[in-house]
């Protein structure tokens, strides 16, 4: 059996070196960003078992649930479900050109990095800050609502697809190419085949996280069932909250059911 040379050997020992003492400057830097987030947290637990009677008192006036407008929360809990699926479909036919455009292994990199800062902009913003901006635009409603939903999701999506993309095998992508395929079908016939199952499961998770985004836009005059949960809240009417509440639960879990069926479908 061939023995590596001294100097290989010393070469390995001084790799190993680095990499262990990077790991510990990481490992150190990581426990000086916890404490000094904790500090600026202010971070109590404490102070939240010494409330534990008080806490204990104001759930227990959330019980029994008053479901008196039971037809109305469900209308508007149809509403929201509306929103988030219309926000999240547009989101994600905007999503796809963006993330192609946003992927260094299909496009050069002046064209890559602004789309990418374009992504980081529509995912660092809140979607409720969004639905105050387009409150003022389109007036109160669900569209506002849709469009908020619509402008953060797609870039989150986009984020999300580039990264698919770039992960895909590019032996299919250069065979078409070899055909004198255009760069357009290239993406149709090389990427979008591989990379559509984790697109599909992106798209109905965000679709889970939209209806749940959508519940609290209707605080700003968004619409959905946020606007009920909000004056609810404003009224101390806690059994009303409560009721809503499971309402949102329960349609939550039917879309989880819904897309693990669909999800096997199309997977």
């Amino acid at each position: 059996m061939a023995t590596a040379s001294p100097a290989v050997v010393a070469m390995l020992e001084q790799e190993a070196k680095l990499v262990s003492t990077s790991r510990v400057f990481f490992l150190l830097a990581l426990i000086i960003v916890l404490i000094f987030s904790y500090q600026q947290s202010e971070l109590n637990f404490p102070l939240l078992l010494q409330r534990g009677d008080n806490m204990a008192e104001y759930i227990s006036s959330y019980f029994p649930p008053n479901f008196s407008d039971w037809k109305y929360y469900l209308t508007e809990t149809i509403i929201t479900i509306s929103m988030g699926l219309w926000g999240t479909l547009m989101a994600a036919i905007a999503a796809v050109p963006l993330s192609i455009l946003a992927s260094n292994n299909m496009c050069p990199v002046w064209i890559v990095q602004p789309t990418r800062r374009l992504l980081d902009a529509m995912r660092a913003i809140n979607e409720l800050v969004f639905a105050l901006i387009f409150v003022v635009a389109v007036g109160l409603g669900p569209f506002a609502g849709v469009l908020a939903l619509f402008v953060h999701t797609a870039g989150t999506l986009g984020k999300l697809f580039s990264e698919a993309v770039e992960a895909i095998d590019p032996r299919p992508v250069e065979g078409i190419r070899a055909t004198g395929a255009t760069h357009l079908q290239e993406v149709i016939f090389g990427v979008i085949p591989q990379v559509m199952p984790l697109w599909t499961s992106f798209t109905l998770y965000r679709f889970e996280s939209n209806v749940r985004s959508a519940s609290v836009l209707g605080i700003v005059g968004a619409g959905g069932i946020g606007v009920s949960l909000y004056q609810s809240f404003g009224a101390f009417e806690y059994q009303k909250v409560c009721a809503i509440l499971i309402i949102l639960i329960v349609a939550t879990a039917t879309i989880d059911l819904i897309s693990a069926k669909v999800r096997q479908w199309l997977v």
